[in-house]
């Protein structure tokens, strides 16, 4: 069985990691780190030291939270998505800080920015 990095947990709710194909378990929000435990098997887990977490990108669609992907100070990311999500966001929030958590881009979003970087290859100013 794991060991678990955190010595209290503050928040616990289903949700599933898009690590791979999509597994279902349980994410944990505690004072050491953000753990994820898959439900049909406790060796395969996710923990994540809330000092190698850069930002947090929630994805938006009209007025719902999605999903979020954890981005790492090293360059990973882990996305999840749990059955409540502003929720779980407001519990990470006192760990990561405001600063870091971050709206994504959206399909429009990346759309235009790629119109405007191939406008700019074109004229020659990029």
């Amino acid at each position: 069985m794991a060991q678990s990095q955190n010595s209290s947990v503050d928040f616990t709710i289903k949700a599933t990691s898009f690590a791979g194909m999509g597994t279902y378990g349980d994410l944990m929000v505690g004072n050491a780190a953000l753990e994820f435990y898959n439900e049909k098997n406790p060796e395969d887990f996710i923990q994540i030291p809330w000092g190698e977490i850069d930002h947090i990108a929630a994805e938006v669609i009209g007025n719902k939270i999605t999903r979020f992907a954890v981005l790492l100070k090293q360059g990973g990311h882990f996305a999840f998505s749990t059955r409540d999500n502003k929720a779980t966001l407001r519990a990470v929030r006192e760990y990561v800080g405001e600063d870091n958590l971050v709206r994504s881009a959206s399909f429009a979003d990346v759309i235009k920015a790629g119109v405007r970087g191939l406008g700019r290859r074109l004229t020659g100013r990029g």
